[in-house]
């Protein structure tokens, strides 16, 4: 998951009207959207090999992610982006920034800490959870009530992640508690909050400043945690893997952030679900992982509960107004 979703939503509070120049490319946002989310699902695949093959500290493998992107921001948005170094600092609410930053870093550790425990697919299980909170939690913190239909599909997405992740399986076969589960869920209701005060950053700072802030603070505030914790690399697959970190969390936030440039959140949004193929497949290939019946009902459950709640919000922004 990056904080990930793995996955910011598409900002709902009032914004900067948008330029009426810019060329809608369905194809291609799903495409950009696609290829981001494998980056994000290679990001939690080397998390979790670094973590169970090496032994690597969570927080080294964090920090590794952290500051990898962050000297790459640095280096590129000079290059590709219209801000300098000096304006990604300037922000309208720090306070709210730093407070997302911390959300982020936290989501980011929890969410590999849930790894070593936990399946890929299991994981991604849980965070699909996220958007499903974040419509629940959007009335209260931002005044964007839901309908009793949302409800119920939110509902419906809670008994999905019950199934998937209960002590007792389909056949009636009891199983030991996962640790991992109580740490997924930490990290998804961080992630939750975080993409809350993402879309209500949206209206006041720059979509590279927000991310430039939460990759600064996860930098700077995860060096001491990272060198206490310090474990040298025993080989040189192990210090590539370290590297591709930041290369994976970068690339998929850029292509993420392309995908919502070329067409509407409505399009895109859906094919977020792609991540529980992804890392299926990633985790048959690195770790020789089968999901079982439990998860793919489960799953299933929460998948179709997201994806009916995104229909429900392009329907109701849809509609006329009086």
């Amino acid at each position: 998951m990056d904080m990930q979703p793995a996955t910011e939503i598409e900002p709902t509070r009032p914004q900067p009207a948008a330029r009426s120049d810019r060329r809608v490319d369905r194809p291609r946002a799903i495409a950009l959207m696609i290829l981001a989310i494998t980056f994000f699902s290679a990001l939690d695949t080397s998390a979790k090999y670094l973590g169970q093959h090496y032994s690597l500290p969570v927080t080294q493998v964090a920090w590794s992610r952290f500051v990898g992107q962050f000297l790459a921001l640095l280096v590129f948005v000079p290059v590709f982006g219209s801000l300098s170094l000096t304006d990604l600092f300037r922000t309208k609410h720090l306070k709210l920034q730093l407070v997302r930053s911390v959300l982020m870093a936290s989501t980011t550790v929890l969410n590999f800490l849930a790894l070593q425990t936990l399946r890929l697919d299991q994981a991604i299980t849980i965070v699909f959870l996220a958007p499903l909170v974040v419509a629940l939690l959007a009335g209260p913190f931002l005044g964007e009530w839901v309908g009793w239909r949302r409800l119920v599909a939110i509902g419906v997405g809670f008994s999905g992640v019950a199934v998937a992740m209960a002590p007792i399986d389909l056949h009636g076969t009891a199983v030991s508690f996962n640790i991992g589960v109580l740490y997924s869920l930490a990290a998804m209701l961080a992630y939750a909050l975080f993409m809350l005060l993402t879309r209500y950053m949206a209206a006041f700072d720059p979509p590279m400043v927000t991310l430039f802030y939460s990759m600064f603070v996860g930098t700077f505030l995860g060096a001491p945690l990272a060198y206490l914790a310090w474990t040298t690399p025993p080989d040189t697959q192990a210090w590539i893997m370290l590297a591709s970190l930041g290369f994976f969390g970068g690339m998929g936030h850029w292509l993420f952030l392309h995908a919502y440039r070329l067409a509407p959140a409505s399009a895109v949004a859906p094919f977020l679900y792609f991540q529980l193929i992804s890392m299926i497949l990633f985790g048959y290939m690195a770790f020789a992982d089968v999901p079982d019946s439990q998860t793919l009902t489960g799953a299933a459950i929460v998948v179709g509960s997201g994806i009916y709640l995104f229909h429900r919000e392009r329907k109701s922004t849809e509609a006329p107004k009086p």
